[in-house]
């Protein structure tokens, strides 16, 4: 079965910069569109960065020109690099994919588990 798994969470600064990885495992024929959502405590689930198969990308307003999200399709991953990290960006970070299965001709959204990121002094 597919799996998303995260890693590069963490603890960091103010002003510091984390770079979060997420690898898509698993019957994979195709994946559209890949990205990174956060969930802070009492608050709904946002889009942070999105990148498209053909590279082209999407970000919230609030990261825009602190965040990159890049994606190795060889790899089937996917990267968000976060530079000048504030304290609001403290949340659960959680990467998404569209894709598709050999099994299917339908693309489904897939989540990983979440990896934590606190913007701290």
């Amino acid at each position: 079965q597919v799996q998303l798994v995260e890693s590069g969470g963490g603890l960091v600064q103010p002003g510091g910069s984390l770079r979060l990885s997420c690898a898509a495992a698993g019957p994979i024929r195709r994946i559209r569109n890949m990205g990174w959502y956060r969930q802070a405590p009492e608050k709904e689930r946002e889009l942070v960065a999105a990148i498209n198969s053909d590279g082209s990308t999407n970000y919230a307003d609030s990261v825009k020109g602190r965040f990159t999200i890049s994606r190795d399709n060889a790899k089937n991953t996917v990267y968000l690099q976060m530079n000048s990290l504030k304290p609001e960006d403290t949340a659960v970070y959680y990467c998404n994919a569209d894709l598709k299965t050999p099994y299917s001709t339908l693309y489904r959204a897939y989540w990983g588990q979440g990896t934590q990121v606190t913007v701290s002094s």
